[in-house]
């Protein structure tokens, strides 16, 4: 649910000059008001939710000192991971399913309920922290429905223009024995919307990670990939420090 009728939730304090955690994609959640006419069990599916990122994000707010924004509202309803004129921002399609309560939808509402106060609370709690390192993190589906497409990485780094830490989180991965994708298995020249507004825009380096979601399903998966994470940032930012 959304608390306080905010599309987006925290956990744990920023470190001024650390590394924050962003997850756009985080819940399916879809509020009372907000008709989307598709079966309840595609609400747990991933063109509802990046599976297993808010128990990561989560995770790395309580456990491992990296503070994090959450959405709390399901990419169905707007997806926070767009620009404002995105075909995609509310979406009438996904997967070869049909959305048929977006069709028609007032755009314009959605935008000032949730994507507008999303992102402006986002700007506003990166300009405190001033980080050195923001994660964006993400899942993909092993399998799409629509059609058939070989999806073999474990792991993927996704840039847009700056490719700085992502080189280094490709390296580090991989030597943790991960296949690890490189702009796969889609490209962050096209799907990089938050990052480039609240990273590359800003000067600011970042990772954007996409995990598989069948690695992440379970709590102790979970668990598991939080603390990889934190280890495979903290080193990358190291590395970037090292750089100058």
């Amino acid at each position: 649910m959304i608390a306080d009728d905010l599309p987006y939730r925290r956990v744990g304090e920023p470190r001024r000059g650390g590394i924050v955690c962003v997850a756009d994609h985080a819940s399916n959640f879809v509020p009372e008001d907000v008709p989307l006419g598709i079966p309840a069990a595609l609400l747990d599916t991933h063109i509802a939710i990046d599976i297993g990122t808010d128990g990561i994000a989560d995770r790395m707010g309580r456990r491992h000192g990296i503070a994090a924004h959450i959405a709390t509202v399901s990419r169905l309803v707007c997806d926070l991971h767009r620009t404002e004129d995105s075909p995609g921002l509310v979406p009438t399609e996904s997967d070869g399913h049909l959305i048929a309560g977006n069709i028609g939808a007032n755009i314009k509402a959605r935008l000032e309920r949730f994507h507008r106060p999303y992102h402006a609370a986002l700007g506003e709690w990166l300009d405190e922290a001033d980080p050195e390192l923001i994660v964006a993190l993400h899942s993909f589906t092993p399998e799409l429905e629509s059609k058939v497409e070989d999806r073999p990485w474990e792991v993927a780094l996704l840039y847009n223009q700056d490719d700085s830490a992502a080189r280094h989180a490709i390296r580090l991965f991989g030597e943790e024995g991960l296949t690890v994708g490189d702009n796969q298995p889609y490209s962050g020249k096209q799907l990089n919307a938050t990052m480039d507004r609240h990273a590359e825009a800003m000067g600011r380096k970042y990772l954007t990670i996409e995990i598989r979601q069948d690695l992440i399903a379970t709590r102790a998966e979970q668990a598991r990939w939080a603390a990889l994470v934190t280890d495979i940032a903290n080193r990358v930012a190291l590395a970037l420090k090292a750089e100058g």
